[in-house]
């Protein structure tokens, strides 16, 4: 399975860059009043594209043996994985203030960005380290 390894790859870089994209762009849209992010359609296209992202992680993760709680950097991966997935559903719940809306978005994308440092430096303190 390792012959995969580049297209799996490439498959799991390009749906982070648009799982990323789609929640900048629905984050945005809530913020300006649009209603379409919430709409069905769209919600399962970006849970569709964070199921393809998660299974492309865990055959990477397999193929290459390195696991969460064993790599250091992987368990950040995750951690702050979880915190973002947080701060997205507290961002795009209704009944939030915009100034609320804001903060929880703006959040949730610099966990982003850190997330994708950790992956590029493989340290587990990314940008930071």
């Amino acid at each position: 399975m390792l012959e995969f390894y580049p297209e799996i790859r490439s498959v799991h870089i390009v749906a982070v860059i648009t799982s990323g994209a789609l929640f900048a762009l629905r984050g945005l849209a809530l913020l300006l009043g649009a209603n379409w992010p919430r709409s069905l359609p769209v919600k399962y296209l970006s849970y569709t594209i964070d199921t393809v992202l998660l299974i492309a992680a865990m055959m990477l993760m397999t193929m290459l043996s390195q696991y969460p709680f064993a790599q250091s950097w992987l368990t950040m991966k995750v951690v702050m994985l979880v915190i973002y997935i947080g701060l997205g559903i507290a961002a795009f719940r209704p009944g939030r203030s915009t100034a609320a809306r804001l903060g929880l978005w703006l959040a949730a994308m610099l966990v982003f960005g850190f997330i994708y440092t950790v992956a590029r430096t493989h340290h587990p303190l990314g940008v930071f380290a």
